[in-house]
């Protein structure tokens, strides 16, 4: 059993009391203080906690970068690769992170059977090379990427049979 791969993929959607409770976190400037547990009416069995303000770092900075181009090797604005635009985003919440999408999932933490948080890092294998690409999990059961040679950074769907055939595994860094 591959500790990286979920379980399960995410449940669709965020609960609109959980947004919330992530919007006053990052609102309230309280990051030293211990993660807050939010029971949701839709499933009191499974407590979330609310995404520490690094993972929110993390998330707002990939999704700044929607639209920037590909670019092999690329790690800035001017263009991006999938590892490129995971290690920038990391960067940009002062936590570092290995280049590569291999050893970015290496030196990961497995999630340990839990659903994904945004912030959590999304394995794929493209193409027959088993960690080939990344992705940052932005809630929703979607996640951001730098696709391929002539697109841009994007947001794609978990729920899309292409990727969702395609996940190696998950890990996580906070």
């Amino acid at each position: 059993m591959n500790p990286h791969r979920p379980h399960h993929l995410p449940e669709p959607g965020l609960p609109p009391l959980l947004w919330l409770a992530v919007l006053l976190l990052a609102l309230s400037g309280c990051a030293s203080h211990p993660p807050v547990t939010v029971i949701t009416p839709e499933d009191t069995r499974d407590a979330r906690p609310v995404p520490s303000a690094p993972r929110i770092a993390v998330v707002q900075a990939a999704r700044s970068m929607i639209g920037a181009p590909y670019r092999y090797g690329g790690s800035s604005p001017r263009g991006f690769d999938c590892s490129g635009l995971v290690s920038f985003s990391f960067a940009q919440a002062g936590i570092q992170v290995p280049r590569t999408a291999d050893r970015q999932f290496h030196a990961s933490r497995p999630l340990g059977g839990r659903s994904l948080l945004p912030g959590d890092l999304i394995f794929f294998d493209i193409g027959g090379r088993r960690i080939s690409h990344v992705g940052i999990y932005v809630g929703d059961g979607r996640f951001v990427h730098a696709p391929s040679s002539g697109r841009q950074v994007s947001v794609e769907s978990l729920a899309n049979p292409y990727w969702r055939d395609r996940i190696v595994g998950a890990g996580h860094y906070f």
